[in-house]
């Protein structure tokens, strides 16, 4: 349940429902919490993570395939 969950992590639950409908972002510090109660790699929480957030700033961006495909070079020879 929503506020079992925002308890464990100490947010109320309204956040949670909130998290849940894509109206606010989680934060990055609840990720370790949240992968041990859903038995999930916090590794892949924090890739998503990251994901969405890259994803929110470029959604209504013209030229956003360029800048993914510029970032992917650059992270390529990394």
């Amino acid at each position: 349940m929503q506020r079992e969950v925002g308890a464990i992590i100490e947010v109320d639950g309204a956040l949670i429902s909130k998290i849940e409908k894509n109206e606010k972002p989680i934060n990055r510090k609840h990720l370790k919490k949240l992968s041990e109660i859903f038995c999930v790699e916090e590794k892949e929480l924090q890739i998503l993570w990251l994901a969405d957030k890259v994803r929110t700033i470029l959604r209504n961006e013209d030229n956003a395939m360029e800048v993914l495909e510029i970032l992917y070079n650059d992270f390529k020879s990394i």
